[in-house]
């Protein structure tokens, strides 16, 4: 029904953002609400609408390449839109169409809700259809898990919540080498983060 919508940002909380455009306020749930920033500049959001029986939920991705993905996996079954979104929130979508090009069920069964069953009837289902998404498909090798992905991404998410909590670049940009000496989660390094932003002050 909606391909994507354009306005301005102006509320980003955990799980999802608020969309402001022709005096109305979208509420679109999306696997990373800290991908988005409350600015002044128009941002384009790429929708998907599900609609059940009990519910209808607005659905938000920052590339068309997620969405499409999304389609794909809520299409298999034991698969619904919040573990979609909780497979695109914790993996990187290349690497997920990687495992399951593979047939890679150990690193499919870490996403959040996804066991052996649920991960063999995603490589039933989607290998071979998912190619046209990406140009590229990054087959994650032996060692790579989610710990290791959401580590090497972690300080770029808190930046993004930090920002989101109204602090400025020049204020992140102070804090940031010593945050990049530490190994934490994104919520490790919001902690140290505020700390030394208090500090600052």
């Amino acid at each position: 029904m909606y391909d994507y919508i354009k306005g301005h940002v102006t509320r980003v909380t955990p799980e999802y953002i608020t969309l402001e455009q022709g005096g109305i306020g979208w509420l679109i749930m999306t696997p990373n609400p800290y991908a988005f920033h409350m600015t002044d500049e128009l941002q384009q959001v790429f929708t998907h609408l599900h609609v059940r029986e009990d519910i209808q939920m607005l659905l938000g991705f920052k590339t068309l390449e997620q969405r499409e993905l999304f389609k794909k996996l809520i299409t298999v079954s034991g698969i619904g839109p919040k573990g979609a979104l909780a497979i695109l929130a914790s993996g990187i979508p290349s690497q997920v169409i990687g495992a399951i090009e593979r047939e890679d069920e150990a690193f499919l069964v870490q996403f959040p809700g996804v066991g052996k069953k649920t991960a063999r009837q995603m490589i039933l289902d989607l290998k071979g259809k998912l190619h046209d998404l990406f140009s590229e498909i990054d087959v994650p090798d032996e060692e790579t898990t989610l710990l290791t992905m959401v580590e090497n991404g972690a300080l770029d998410e808190a930046m993004l919540a930090l920002e989101a909590l109204g602090y400025s670049q020049r204020e992140l940009t102070k804090v940031k080498p010593k945050l990049e000496k530490e190994e934490l989660d994104t919520e490790g390094y919001m902690k140290l983060a505020l700390q030394l932003l208090l500090k600052q002050k």
